[in-house]
């Protein structure tokens, strides 16, 4: 599979860590349908961020194609200021690290930072050249069940006519949707994790579930706002923490038969998501009656160890171990 992957600026050094304030504090790089939006306002309705006017830059996946939608919130100087200087460092032949980081000038004292879902997708290139410019970035990863995160992603995109309308209860079809390279690349966390995980230094990766954001939203809010360094006490605005602006879009019909069928497709990925991701991502083969080759973690993550596994990055590379077929 093809993932992004652009030019660097050829004559700025990777360490600049003299640069100051003027950067992102944090990354989100969860794909799409995994609380990226709920994210975005929960943050700039917090008195302890300044946040981009619009939600996803795509700097790194998309360059020279800036998503310059309309701001989400009034469009003030500062917010006009900063659409100009995207658009301009956007519209370069190459990634330009330093550029970008001054992007974040904007927001003085406050916290900063970019929730691009399309960086779920970036290369190990892009993400270690990032990593080594911005030593202290956080990275946020946002894991959802595979199955339900592409059902929700094919929703969203027949919804807004991003993909022609299809035959959903056409098992054929929906399997030709999914194997889709750009759906492909999103529909894999471990090997997103993975990828992430090689290069971000272990205290400054987080895996936040979207099965935690259902379950307990405040609670939720609470652990993202403490490991980005804000006050988890202040209110986001007249924002709640439940508060989910997509809750009543419609979704494609999932019928039994083709939500059976995409487990089948994705059955090997939420056996390793299960033994690599942890959390919620235990209960995941469970829901599809799929059963967990290793009733042991600890074992699994032995066995996984000892074959040199941890950072495969093609889905599926490792995940032969966790399944009998």
């Amino acid at each position: 599979m093809v993932r992004w992957t652009w030019p660097f600026k050829s004559h700025v050094a990777d360490d600049h860590s003299s640069r100051g304030d003027a950067q992102p504090d944090f990354i989100c790089v969860g794909p799409q349908k995994t609380g990226t939006g709920w994210l975005y306002r929960q943050l700039a309705g917090h008195p302890d961020f300044w946040m981009p006017p619009i939600k996803e830059l795509h700097y790194f996946d998309q360059l020279g194609r800036p998503a310059l939608a309309n701001p989400a919130r009034p469009r003030d100087e500062r917010d006009l200021r900063f659409l100009k200087s995207l658009k301009s460092v956007s519209a370069g032949p190459h990634i330009d690290l330093e550029n970008y980081a001054r992007l974040f000038e904007l927001k003085g004292s406050l916290l900063s930072g970019d929730i691009s879902p399309g960086y779920s997708t970036l290369s190990d290139k892009i993400i270690q050249r990032v990593v080594g410019y911005f030593p202290k970035l956080k990275v946020i990863f946002l894991a959802r069940d595979p199955v339900e995160r592409a059902w929700s992603h094919l929703s969203m995109e027949v919804r807004s006519r991003q993909i022609e309308p299809f035959d959903v209860a056409d098992i054929d079809e929906v399997i030709r949707n999914l194997r889709r390279p750009g759906m492909l690349l999103r529909s894999y966390p471990s090997a997103i994790a993975a990828r992430w995980q090689r290069y971000v230094h272990p205290d400054l990766f987080r895996i936040y579930f979207f099965d935690d954001l259902q379950r307990d939203p405040a609670e939720f809010r609470c652990s993202i706002l403490d490991f980005l360094g804000a006050d988890p006490k202040k209110p986001s605005g007249r924002l709640t923490a439940d508060y989910n602006s997509k809750a009543g879009m419609e979704k494609l019909r999932f019928t039994d038969k083709v939500r059976s069928r995409m487990a089948q497709f994705f059955k090997k990925e939420l056996k390793v998501c299960s033994a690599k991701l942890g959390g919620p991502a235990r209960d995941w083969p469970a829901r599809y009656g799929f059963s967990f080759l290793f009733f042991f973690p600890v074992l699994t993550d032995i066995l996984i160890s000892i074959f040199g596994l941890t950072g495969a990055s093609n889905p599926g590379s490792y995940s032969c171990l966790l399944s009998p077929g």
